[in-house]
């Protein structure tokens, strides 16, 4: 095959980065969605059981600190879904496009990071209720809400950074 017509074959920088950069921002906003409906589901689940639990249970601080944990986590959600500009990113350079993919995959793995402190932080609460008298239940509830919300936020940052990183090589490829 002629050298000119495998020149033509190969997409054009300039198509392909726009593409690109509206792909990363519309999986962000996918991302920010799945982010939202977990809270969302624990809200409601959460909200309606800490209603109906003993307040001297374990599942009671368990559903409490749920509730708290995902309103948290609701916000997030909702300002990550705003500032997802899918249509908007079409006139940025190769440098701005490559310095918002790095930027984001390093807070994805400073927040893996964090899940991992809130699991620990989850372990240490539990292990603290075993010597104490003073409401271990409540140690024991909001250490288990810190291991599930820990836990899925720890799956969710790794598999995004995974997901989202697959940008990057398509990115350093137009370089």
């Amino acid at each position: 095959m002629p050298l000119a017509t495998l020149l033509l074959a190969l997409p054009d920088p300039t198509d392909a980065l726009p593409l690109l950069n509206r792909s990363r921002e519309l999986l962000a906003e996918r991302g920010m969605g799945v982010l939202g409906a977990w809270a969302l589901l624990n809200l409601v689940v959460s909200g309606y059981l800490v209603a109906r639990t003993d307040k001297r249970t374990e599942a009671h601080y368990f559903h409490q600190m749920n509730v708290g944990w995902n309103l948290v986590n609701v916000a997030l959600a909702v300002f990550g879904i705003l500032s997802a500009h899918p249509n908007q990113v079409a006139g940025m350079t190769l440098a701005d496009s490559l310095t918002a993919q790095f930027n984001f995959e390093k807070i994805l793995l400073f927040n893996a990071g964090l899940d991992v402190a809130y699991i620990a932080t989850g372990s240490w609460l539990r292990a603290r209720a075993a010597s104490t008298d003073r409401r271990p239940e409540r140690l024991l509830g909001f250490g288990r809400s810190l291991w599930v919300q820990g836990a899925f936020l720890l799956v969710f940052d790794v598999c995004f950074y995974f997901l989202y990183h697959q940008f990057a090589a398509d990115l350093l490829r137009l370089l």
